[in-house]
């Protein structure tokens, strides 16, 4: 039996307009809003890399130069740098442009994730590949892509990465109807449907923005009409492979019950700051007892 190809590559679609941070996305991309002291898309690029995926395709758009600029080598800065003595902000400089081999395509139009994905395929070619959405980080403690690339190794064809909901959130996300396996983090799924109403949600599990895909969604894709929004949608190419494996199933999902980071919606952001800065050793205890006395006052006051 023939081994299958080794998973090397990550694909990373950072083309969308973030409308919701207007009016700080009408020039900054949104993928490059802090959180913290690093934008949010090198935490994903991180997460990439440390599961081992080292060769990352971003799919931008318009207006998204600083991604590029953001990976790339700033001679004059570490330059600046080096002059001033300034070892410690000079590796922080440095390690974002060493992290990865970085490439870049254009999506061109808007049509949605799926056509964003389709872009990929002639440097993703006939290999398996991971997608990473930026708006869910992953605490790089909760090793979430790694599992899923064992699963794909073990089982083939496509995997999607999963969470509890509560009936009232399902309506934001893609929700997966599931069948119990002999691994307790991982479903067998029959059925996906895209932002479904509660009364018609299949299970609680829904679609966070983590993929190991089979090569043959390309195919899949190419077929897909518009779907939810007028747009191309994943999860409607994902929702026939796991209805038809011998279009390149089957569809395995892993439930993930660890840490994760929404920064897709403002509020979510905002905590998502607040917990990543809590946790930090060099800014947690000082951070941690202004915030208790902060919280306390606002508690007396209101």
């Amino acid at each position: 039996m023939a081994s299958r190809p080794t998973i090397s590559k990550a694909v990373i679609p950072a083309a969308g307009l973030g409308t919701r941070f207007l009016p700080a996305t009408k020039a900054t991309p949104k993928e490059m809003l802090p959180v913290v002291d690093k934008p949010a898309i090198q935490y994903v690029v991180e997460e990439a890399v440390s599961a081992g995926l080292d060769d990352v395709l971003m799919i931008t758009g318009r207006n998204k130069r600083p991604l590029e600029d953001h990976f790339d080598r700033n001679y004059e800065l570490e330059s600046a740098l080096q002059k001033k003595g300034d070892a410690s902000r000079l590796a922080k400089v440095q390690e974002s442009s060493d992290l990865a081999t970085m490439h870049y395509v254009r999506q061109g139009d808007p049509k949605g994730l799926g056509h964003a994905v389709l872009c990929a395929a002639p440097h993703v070619g006939h290999e398996p590949f991971a997608v990473l959405l930026g708006d869910d980080l992953i605490d790089p403690r909760d090793p979430l892509l790694q599992r899923m690339i064992e699963v794909q190794e073990q089982h083939g064809g496509s995997v999607i990465a999963l969470m509890e909901v509560t009936p009232e959130q399902i309506h934001l996300y893609g929700c997966a109807a599931v069948e119990a396996t002999a691994e307790g983090d991982v479903v067998r799924i029959s059925g996906l449907v895209e932002k479904p109403d509660p009364a018609d949600a299949p299970s609680h599990y829904a679609v966070i923005g983590r993929y190991v895909l089979a090569p043959q969604i390309f195919d899949v894709l190419r077929e897909t009409e518009p779907g939810r929004g007028g747009e191309i949608q994943l999860t409607d190419a994902l929702q026939q492979l796991a209805t038809d494996e011998k279009l390149g199933g089957p569809v395995h999902g892993v439930v993930f019950r660890g840490r994760r980071y929404d920064t897709g919606d403002r509020g979510d952001y905002l905590r998502a700051i607040v917990r990543l800065a809590c946790e930090r050793e060099d800014l947690g205890p000082e951070f941690r007892t202004w915030l208790r006395g902060y919280v306390g006052q606002e508690l007396t006051e209101g």
